[in-house]
């Protein structure tokens, strides 16, 4: 998973809240979460994505995807949405 495919990506949305609302909601097909993260805020949203067997992508860093997504601070979190 690169982060060109976050950049790319022109439906997506950044940060747990949106992501974990965006999953209960059905509207993502996959995620992609920063290696640097906090993990103990994603498990919530690490388990739904599971259990609604939507693909998991990791990258090395949230500086970087935070910039992938266009926006100037660090992000944890991606999910590409349907």
């Amino acid at each position: 998973m690169s982060y060109d495919k976050v950049a790319q990506a022109a439906n997506k949305v950044v940060g747990t809240k949106q992501t974990l609302k965006a999953l209960e909601n059905e509207q993502v097909k996959e995620l992609i979460v920063a290696d640097d993260a906090d993990r103990h805020v994603l498990t919530k949203v690490m388990v739904l994505a599971e259990d609604k067997g939507v693909a998991i992508h990791t990258v090395d860093s949230m500086k970087k995807l935070g910039k992938a997504c266009g926006i100037d601070v660090n992000a944890a979190i991606v999910a590409i949405k349907k």
